[in-house]
């Protein structure tokens, strides 16, 4: 038996597909069939595609069980358009519910990026959008972001990847470089349809299977003395994974809104619910099998389940930290006589100028005449209220504070962002982000300039059950 990984090579700036790759037999299917995911290709400017959204049965680790998909697939297809392209595609709802689209880490307008919107079951809706020419190279996804119905719909599997080609893959290194893509998602088959455990919801819902492209421990091949550009989406709804490529070195190239100035050497990289990295890994090591790892990872709830061992075996969505081989890494001969070169610069990331607005958000937990729980500034979200008013072209700080014990992770929608401090200290690498992890008890500031684009669009924390249940705001943009 075999899962496959897409895998798709670069040349002169186009890419094709390579090949898809086999995994260890052996390996729990999500069918019996083959599971590969479908990559949609812009041509001639235009990238159009019908996405149906609809609950599935299929078989996860032998067992028959329900999940929600996109075209039947988990994830859903790889998206990839040029910046400058058109955009159309058609989101058919058949799931017995609302829900809608956001694209996570796109640069477009909230009109169209709108997460008010409601496409009732049965009907569909048209999104149709120009990427913005100067739109820089990304990694980004889909999923629903129907309120209310957040998290169980992305916990039950509607996620994909969307990337975006533009500044980054004109450079000469890594155009020559393979690339493959992992989607990160856990999944619990007992959760559809049922709702989790009451603490699954305070804390956030997590499952015991963790899949990279829907499946378990898939392959990545890599060309000896070659160079593999990783794509890593965390799709997960509440999970943060801290990943470690074991005896392997491997360098980040690419955060959630693009390129960093320089190829930087990592050991570990934690990436909470939302966040994306570009990876580049060189073929220089003796050929074998290296594990990517999900390392166990404590977001501030490790204490408290284990106080209810062994009784969280019956809480639905409760899991304890784990340790997980995610895929592996796997050299293949290749005709490459000496190594390829790794580039010695990317895209140089200019700081933002000084503020001239600097705001606070507490992010906490509490029960008030205006809150159900999961709070932002003594608020729970109002539907009905703006809660930061911006100026278009602005520049400013956002000091997150996180009073909980807990990691709740920030996510803004339209625009990016800078990381400037974190607990004080400034940030050591600067990089561009649209989602930025902070532990319990932490503070963060973040420096963004509202561009191009005015509306009403949101922020939240992207653990999605405290979304659902509060911890969003809405910031209108004039």
């Amino acid at each position: 038996m075999t899962i496959e990984v897409l895998l798709y090579r670069s040349c002169m700036y186009r890419r094709q597909l390579l090949s898809f790759l086999a995994i260890a037999a052996g390996a729990p299917l999500l069918s019996r069939c083959v599971q590969t995911t479908r990559r949609v290709v812009g041509t001639d400017g235009l990238l159009e595609l019908s996405l149906t959204a609809q609950a599935q049965t299929k078989r996860l680790a032998g067992e028959r069980t329900r999940m929600l998909t996109y075209n039947n697939q988990m994830p859903g297809p790889v998206l990839e358009a040029r910046a400058g392209d058109t955009v159309r595609l058609t989101l058919i709802n058949q799931l017995e519910t609302p829900t809608n689209l956001h694209y996570h880490g796109l640069h477009i307008s909230p009109e169209i990026d709108n997460v008010f919107r409601a496409i009732p079951p049965g009907e569909r809706y048209t999104y149709e959008f120009q990427i913005p020419a100067n739109h820089p190279a990304v990694t980004a996804w889909y999923h629903p972001h129907y309120h209310l119905d957040v998290a169980r719909q992305v916990f039950g599997g509607l996620a994909g990847p969307l990337i975006i080609r533009g500044d980054l893959d004109e450079i000469p290194e890594l155009q020559q470089t393979e690339e493959a893509v992992l989607v990160l998602q856990d999944f619990e088959p007992t959760l559809l349809p049922q709702d989790p455990h009451a603490l699954a919801r305070k804390w956030g819902r997590q499952g015991e299977f963790l899949l990279a492209n829907g499946g378990r421990n898939p392959v990545v091949t890599i060309p000896q003395n070659g160079l593999l550009r990783l794509r890593l989406v965390n799709a997960s709804a509440s999970r943060i994974y801290q990943l470690q490529l074991q005896d392997h070195p491997w360098f980040l190239i690419a955060t959630d809104r693009g390129a960093i100035a320089a190829p930087t050497p990592l050991d570990t990289l934690r990436l909470s619910p939302g966040e994306r990295a570009e990876i580049l890994i060189s073929g220089q090591q003796e050929p074998g099998d290296y594990p990517l790892l999900s390392l166990s990872y404590d977001r501030g709830i490790g204490t408290m389940i284990n106080s209810l061992r062994p009784i969280i075996n019956n809480m639905s969505g409760v899991v304890p930290p784990t340790q997980t081989t995610l895929a592996t890494l796997r050299y293949q001969p290749s005709d490459y006589a000496e190594p390829l070169p790794l580039p010695s610069a990317l895209i140089p990331v200019e700081p933002l100028p000084t503020p001239a607005v600097t705001r606070e958000l507490v992010l906490n937990h509490g029960i008030t005449a205006d809150s159900n729980g999961f709070i932002i500034n003594d608020k729970s979200f109002d539907m009905n209220r703006v809660d930061t008013q911006v100026r278009l072209n602005q520049v400013e700080d956002w000091k997150i504070i996180n009073k909980a014990s807990i990691d709740h992770p920030f996510h803004l929608h339209t625009n990016r962002f800078q990381v400037i401090e974190r607990n004080g200290q400034p940030e050591s690498l600067l990089t561009w982000k649209d989602t930025v992890s902070i532990q319990g008890s932490e503070t963060v500031v973040i420096r963004v300039r509202f561009e191009d684009f005015v509306g009403r669009t949101v922020y939240h924390c992207h653990i999605l059950d405290h979304e659902d249940q509060g911890m969003m705001g809405i910031v209108e943009i004039s």
